[in-house]
């Protein structure tokens, strides 16, 4: 198991110890950012996953609107993660790689595509950009 440089670190109060990684690395390990989005993260049908993007994307807003780039990229990642979890199950039956569908499942799709959109606006967004650039030639 890979283990984080912040593991244990409360990073709202020490930002510079978190990395950007590639894709949804390090989500699970990003406190008190994690505890705060995971109660939100649902994608078990179309109406759960409109909710949960949305309120994904308004905790990315506010994490924006305070200047807290860690914040926002964990809730990016969390977006992100509702997309390909989403289309896993959409295309594998119970989520199983070992088990793909013949067709894919309309409602986990749909709800893949609320995910997608937001996180797209998220990852895009200048504002987030600039950050995750500053962030990266503080701390690498």
């Amino acid at each position: 198991m890979t283990r984080y440089p912040y593991d244990g670190v409360d990073l709202r109060k020490n930002p510079e110890a978190y990395r950007v990684g590639r894709g949804e690395q390090g989500v699970f390990h990003a406190e008190p950012y994690k505890s705060e989005l995971l109660p939100l993260w649902s994608f078990k049908n179309e109406a759960s996953a409109r909710e949960s993007s949305a309120a994904i994307f308004d905790k990315f807003v506010e994490y924006r609107e305070s200047g807290d780039f860690v914040g926002m990229d964990v809730a990016k990642k969390f977006l992100q993660m509702g997309y390909t979890r989403a289309m896993r199950y959409a295309k594998h039956e119970g989520g199983d790689k070992s088990r793909p569908r013949e067709n894919p499942d309309p409602e986990k799709e749909k709800c893949a595509v609320l995910f997608h959109e937001k996180w797209r606006s998220a990852a895009e967004d200048s504002e987030y950009l600039r950050q995750k650039k500053e962030h990266r030639e503080r701390n690498g």
